[in-house]
């Protein structure tokens, strides 16, 4: 076979041997041009702003009238109408419920809170509870036998007198409410190290919900025991809500929203003050040379900036940054109020943060942070060159 091979291509006109040169240059060029084109669009694909430039015009297609309802008989549009007073009517109707369900929130707030009181009672050292109230079966006990489970008792018990003749005993849970906000990424991120000290003295996170026929509204109370940096034993944070549907938009409507907040005025120990910092600056007189140093009070990161938020004008108008500011805020509220205090012992174990991240993909984070480790370590790599590893979305796969 390859003697006839050989044969054929001796026999072959010098013309057709340039035509078949010309074609692999051809495909070799046309090879190179598609690894260019993939290296190219990954290095666009990882722009931050291109990204966002897309993400824009694609969102602006989201919803887009495809041109049916304006070529619609005038009789047909009059029914749509209809159909719309109709929706304003149900979204009233959807208004009223969340009223409803704001005074079942009330209702039962005021049967959880024996609990919650004797939680804070056990937290602050109020109160011992009883042998009875302390015995809790965990799922892996389940599974041992009997004799095991008295061994492993006996075992703890030795283990615990042993810590209590080394130490005195702790009371009640110390820096419960410390743990618990250390535990959840969305307050821990708050926290500073300075902060660490005063919340060390929060006993207690109570919610509080308007009375019957006042405006919809919660508060938070954040309780504290004495203590060196203020003078206050109750901070508050109330938020007020709306839920009603707007006359000129009813349609946006989904729900009570937060519309403002206020916080407490701290009572700040002299010196005490961990939402300010003084720095010292060095300003040179223009026309003498000399230099003096200036000192200047700033604001300072703090958790206790929660209880002093911006305030919301009378005409809602705000500018991007307050209303940024404002939505963490009340997401933070929310989710202190929904979450944090009816769970405060599960965040403060973590088997609520267990429950919660039960929620995403945890695949595809593993593959993100895969693909973050591996980015790191290219970057790192002082001969590492971006055009020669980059690789393409569908049609690099295939060379």
């Amino acid at each position: 076979m390859a003697d006839i091979d050989n044969k054929d291509q001796a026999e072959m006109d010098p013309a057709d041997m340039e035509d078949v040169e010309d074609v692999e240059e051809e495909e070799t060029t046309v090879e190179n041009t598609k690894r260019k084109a993939c290296q190219l669009t990954e290095q666009l694909m990882q722009n931050p702003q291109i990204l966002a430039a897309l993400q824009e015009g694609l969102d602006g297609l989201n919803g887009s009238p495809s041109g049916y309802i304006e070529s619609l008989p005038k009789v047909v549009k009059r029914r749509i109408n209809a159909l719309k007073n109709l929706q304003v009517k149900c979204v009233h109707i959807e208004a009223k419920f969340y009223e409803e369900v704001h005074e079942l929130e009330r209702k039962y707030a005021a049967l959880y809170q024996p609990f919650f009181d004797k939680r804070s009672d056990i937290v602050k050292a109020a109160y011992e509870p009883t042998d009875e109230e302390c015995e809790w079966k965990a799922d892996e006990e389940e599974e041992l036998t009997v004799s095991k489970q008295d061994e492993m008792k006996e075992k703890a018990k030795l283990e615990e007198e042993k810590k209590d003749e080394e130490k005195e005993d702790p009371k009640g849970i110390p820096e419960f409410w410390l743990t618990v906000f250390k535990n959840v990424d969305l307050l821990s991120d708050m926290l500073q190290e300075h902060d660490e000290p005063i919340l060390k003295h929060l006993q207690d996170i109570k919610v509080k919900f308007s009375d019957i026929g006042q405006p919809l509204s919660f508060g938070l109370e954040f309780h504290f025991e004495p203590n060196d940096f203020f003078s206050n034993t109750v901070l508050t944070k109330t938020y007020k809500m709306r839920s009603e549907p707007d006359e000129s938009n009813p349609f946006s409507f989904d729900g009570p929203e937060i519309v403002s907040c206020t916080g407490s005025t701290i009572e700040w120990t002299k010196g005490k003050n961990v939402t300010l910092k003084t720095i010292k600056k060095k300003q040179k007189h223009k026309g003498r040379g000399t230099v003096r140093t200036v000192t200047k009070t700033v604001p300072n990161d703090s958790f206790f900036n929660f209880f002093t938020p911006p305030e919301v004008p009378e005409s809602g108008e705000l500018d991007e940054d307050t209303e940024a500011v404002l939505a963490a805020d009340f997401e933070i509220g929310h989710f202190i109020r929904e979450r944090i205090v009816p769970r405060a012992v599960l965040y403060f174990t973590g088997e609520a943060i267990e429950d919660d991240d039960d929620d995403y993909d945890e695949e595809g984070e593993e593959a993100d942070d895969e693909e973050g480790e591996e980015e790191a370590d290219e970057e790192n790599d002082p001969d590492y060159e971006p055009k020669k590893d980059a690789a393409s979305p569908a049609e690099c796969k295939s060379q």
